[in-house]
């Protein structure tokens, strides 16, 4: 049955840690169409709610784009399922000498899809793709951490940027070794190298397409579990076994399937009818399948915030301005009503679960003096009218409230504006638009108010913090703040990890006190898991989904 014939069905009948989900009563485990005793077909059907942007190693920064790549390509580790990297294009752990800088890598005998050999020279290129200023990475700051690549960021002239190329601290000795000098220590250097973009790119490959790279399956490679063969954009994509994978042999899964359905009441219809073995839940949903076992919770480190353009709307660089709009909201009666999915109302910039670096869990450390403030409807019209008499402003302008067009979103947006309007007396209006036009809105900083949320590239308090920066392509408001700026860039360097953690407690502090963004909640995503299906994981940041082991029982 079709996609769009089962949704059409679908829509009639609907008038901690990281955690590795299975393991059932037999009667449970069964698939939907196997009879007792025979053997299931290894196909997976996975709802999702948004299109992937263009499947760009350099260019993806969505987790839509994460999704696919990590399930058709991989880096030289991949985090299992406590979280921890695993030996994957690499043959075995990297060499790290004394000081931390150097990191010498010995790739395995592996090959991409089309059966050419996967070279240290590869993975060379790609990092030098991603830094040159032309590819317009918006991720590059993260490849920035090897030695000599802010220079290439930073070059200006075609002859700079390649010149600077050369001096990168990425090496190949050879076509199995590797070699990266970074320009300081980086304690968890090793579970980034697992991260998407220090995935390698078949140059040969990238370079004819051109812009064109990644935008359909015929223009997409990679050398991980699984191939992408087929993408019917804004429907769904399918893939399958990569035979070529260096690992196939252990590769248990045939096909995968990912819908893409917006709306959260088709995705469980597809669900409940046997076409989905994925799908996420949401407020009543969720309260459904509470004692079911088909309910899998991913507790994720993602923090859902708004973002003000402070130079499109002058008045939104006042912090009292900002202070009144973010205090306005009723952030437990936001969760508890709109989200209702175990989600939990934020309590600072750095969700809660997330470690400082030094073995402790951020939020626990940082809870007396990191405070941010609660909701208070008299207070918040107060610092309005204060914040609106130091412009010599009667009344801010009509708000536009930029956000994604799914379900949850608009309902998100709506609550907030009629927040504001019942608190504050803001006249505000809701822009929902597809999610890959909500990211290059945001990203050319055309909205008033945007709606953004962010999940942890790696567990460490700096990929919410660093962001902020004032000159970071991800600080989309263009919030600035020197101080900040300073004890981020001093956090950056210091190589003591209680002193790091500190320097991090108070920047955030600086970030909250400021207003610079205001976090509404930090999001769990709780999913109807068919129970037939085994090791599939639920990273709590990277990846939506990891299907790496999955299995069907």
């Amino acid at each position: 049955m079709s996609l769009k014939k089962v949704m059409s069905t679908a829509l009639v009948l609907s008038l901690v840690g990281t955690a590795a989900i299975g393991c059932a009563k037999k009667e449970e485990n069964q698939t939907p169409g196997t009879s007792p005793g025979k053997t299931a077909a290894q196909e997976l059907r996975i709802n999702t709610g948004a299109e992937p942007p263009a499947l760009d190693v350099s260019k993806a920064s969505s987790v839509a784009s994460f999704n696919i790549l990590n399930a058709v390509h991989e880096g030289l580790y991949r985090l299992d399922k406590s979280g921890k990297p695993t030996p994957a294009l690499a043959k075995d752990m990297p060499k790290i000498s004394e000081d931390g800088l150097t990191y010498t890598i010995t790739l395995r005998d592996a090959n991409w899809a089309d059966g050419t050999p996967v070279t240290a020279q590869d993975f060379v290129y790609s990092f030098q793709r991603s830094l040159d200023p032309n590819t317009k990475a918006e991720y590059a700051f993260v490849i920035a951490w090897i030695k000599g690549g802010d220079a290439i960021m930073k070059a200006k002239t075609p002859d700079e940027i390649a010149a600077k190329k050369k001096e990168l601290g990425a090496v190949a000795k050879d076509d199995k070794t590797l070699e990266i000098k970074l320009e300081k220590p980086v304690a968890f250097f090793t579970e980034i190298l697992a991260f998407l973009n220090y995935f390698p790119q078949k140059q040969a490959f990238v370079d004819p397409l051109g812009e064109k790279n990644g935008a359909d399956a015929d223009k997409v490679i990679g050398a991980g579990p699984y191939k992408l063969t087929k993408w019917n954009h804004e429907q769904s994509i399918e893939l399958v076994k990569n035979e070529k994978y260096w690992d196939a042999a252990n590769v248990k899964l045939d096909k995968i399937t990912i819908n893409i359905v917006k709306d959260t009441n088709s995705g469980l219809n597809l669900y409940e009818t046997g076409e989905a073995d994925l799908t996420e839940l949401k407020g009543d949903q969720y309260q459904a399948y509470l004692n079911k076992p088909d309910l899998a919770i991913k507790k994720e480190l993602t923090n859902v915030y708004l973002e003000f353009q402070e130079k499109k709307i002058p008045a939104f660089a006042n912090a009292k301005i900002r202070a009144a709009l973010s205090m306005a909201i009723d952030r437990k009666g936001f969760v508890d009503t709109v989200i209702s999915n175990g989600s939990v109302a934020s309590t600072g910039v750095v969700p809660g679960g997330t470690s400082d670096g030094n073995g402790n869990e951020f939020r626990t450390v940082t809870a007396k003096n990191n405070v941010q403030a609660s909701f208070d409807a008299a207070k918040a019209k107060q610092l309005l009218q204060d914040g609106l008499k130091e412009l010599n402003m009667t009344a801010l302008p009509q708000i536009k409230l930029l956000g994604d067009d799914t379900e949850t979103s608009k309902k998100s947006l709506e609550f907030i504006i009629e927040q504001w309007r019942k608190n504050l007396g803001v006249d505000a209006i809701t822009e929902p638009v597809p999610h890959k036009l909500r990211l290059d809105r945001s990203e050319k900083r055309d909205f008033d108010i945007v709606l953004s949320l962010w999940g942890a590239d790696y567990n460490d308090p700096m990929t919410f913090l660093d962001m902020f920066l004032s000159d970071h392509p991800f600080n989309r408001g263009q919030w600035s703040n020197k101080q900040f700026d300073e004890l981020i860039k001093k956090a950056d360097m210091e190589v003591k990890p209680a002193e790091r953690a500190k320097l991090l407690a108070d920047a955030e502090k600086i970030l909250l006190d400021d207003t610079g963004i205001a976090p509404i909640y930090f999001r769990s995503k709780p999913y109807a898991l068919r129970p037939s299906v085994q090791d599939l994981i639920l990273p709590p940041f990277g990846p939506e989904w990891e299907v790496r082991w999955t299995s069907i029982k």
